[in-house]
């Protein structure tokens, strides 16, 4: 889980956007920020759907120190880097890492996990190597 940097209200109803901070554990020196909506309590009453969180999310990974990779996943499929539910059972929000090794760009996407039907809500953000090791 990140360290919470930022909680924007969005409405009356309650609903905040919520800003975590997520440190790559294999990747020293990368830092991701993602946003994602969070409902609030009078939203919940009023609509139902008590137990879900929206699936929108955005994400933003910058260099923020000198960059030492560890031993990652250099597969196409990558590994997650952070995950957390967005409801009881049925959803979670997930960032995964891809390494592109022939351009030397580490590549974050934020996306939904759905059980019953994937998501097609994401985002991306790339961080460029620069020749580093």
């Amino acid at each position: 889980m990140g360290e919470q940097v930022g909680n924007v209200d969005v409405d009356w109803l309650g609903n905040d956007i919520i800003i975590e901070a997520i440190q790559d554990p294999d990747v020293q020196g990368v830092t991701c920020h993602v946003a994602y909506f969070e409902r609030g309590l009078i939203d919940r009453l009023s609509n139902g759907n008590w137990f879900e969180d929206p699936s929108n999310s955005a994400i933003s990974c910058r260099q923020t120190g000198p960059i030492s990779i560890g031993d990652i996943n250099r597969s196409d499929e990558g590994e997650d880097v952070f995950s957390q539910r967005t409801s009881i059972i049925l959803k979670s929000l997930r960032v995964k890492r891809i390494f592109d090794e022939a351009n030397q760009v580490l590549i974050y996407i934020a996306h939904a996990r759905e059980l019953e039907s994937g998501s097609a809500k994401m985002a991306i953000s790339t961080v460029p190597l620069y020749g580093q090791k």
